[in-house]
């Protein structure tokens, strides 16, 4: 390794933002695991945690604190601390593990729900849909909050944004219909070049023939979309959830009836936005604009 990426490898351990989040008990399960098991393998070789963090670029406090399952070990420090303890791909293989709790147990929660999900409907007045952000726009977005996440915090806010995105990638692939306020559209979220890109990102997105994007123009404000987002998940089961910002206390639902009223505000949503091909034509409209 060299001295570079030894520094790298420390600066990134030393971020915050790698914590298990206390209240998830299956996280904090499986990282105590994967502390345990890296702790074994450094005492059968025989290696002190302080020589450890030295060949892997790791400050010895930073090693008793993922052995101790307090860390959330990043991939590559799995990949290096295999090699340095010859551990033959058994430490690297806990990567799988680490995918599964590095982010938030909520947002987990919202991507097993999606991952499931066969058909979803989203209406949103404030930000583009997440599963509509690009990359470099969601940093952006998430950028504006105050006070300033750590950049850790927002590395790994944005990788699990962009991680729900296999949503795309499915197979039977799920009906997806999302209406786009305009001020969402025009917005210049993270400057010019961002913009842009994350316009042309949306006509490619509505090329695919089970996505759905309608544009609400600003000029039509009678509709029932005034009080807040509105997103409905309906499952292979016939089961649904949803949830509205200004109904039920802003809560998910999943009765029939109160998912009934959210469906209903939806096709109204729907029928008053701007047609998908209307829209597309709407959003290369800006393009050549910026």
């Amino acid at each position: 390794m060299t001295r570079v990426e030894a520094v790298r490898l420390k600066n990134e351990a030393d971020e915050p933002g790698w914590e298990v989040d206390p209240d998830d008990e299956w996280g904090l399960a499986i990282v105590a695991t994967i502390g345990r098991q890296l702790k074994l393998r450094r005492e059968s070789v025989g290696m002190r945690a302080g020589r450890f963090g030295e060949a892997v670029g790791y400050g010895e406090d930073m090693i008793y604190k993922l052995e101790s399952g307090k860390r959330i070990p990043r991939p590559e420090f799995l990949d290096r601390a295999d090699e340095v303890l010859g551990a033959g791909g058994l430490l690297s293989a806990m990567k799988e593990d680490v995918e599964k709790v590095r982010y938030p147990k909520k947002v987990r929660d919202l991507a097993e729900m999606e991952a499931k999900a066969v058909e979803l409907l989203s209406y949103g007045n404030h930000n583009l849909h997440g599963l509509l952000q690009t990359k470099e726009y969601a940093w952006a977005l998430m950028g504006t909050r105050r006070p300033v996440p750590p950049e850790a915090d927002l590395e790994q806010a944005v990788a699990a944004r962009m991680a729900r995105k296999a949503i795309f990638d499915r197979s039977p692939a799920p009906e997806l219909s999302f209406v786009l306020e305009e001020t969402t559209l025009r917005r210049p979220v993270g400057g010019k070049m961002v913009w842009r890109t994350q316009l042309e990102h949306l006509l490619d997105v509505g090329q695919l023939r089970n996505v759905e994007i309608q544009v609400m123009p600003t000029d039509r404000w009678d509709h029932p979309g005034t009080g807040g987002r509105i997103q409905v998940l309906k499952f292979e089961d016939g089961t649904a959830v949803g949830r509205m910002d200004d109904e039920f206390n802003g809560r998910p639902v999943h009765d029939p009836r109160q998912l009934r009223i959210l469906e209903l505000r939806y096709g109204i949503i729907r029928a008053e936005a701007l047609t998908a091909r209307e829209s597309l034509a709407f959003v290369e409209t800006l393009v050549g604009e910026t």
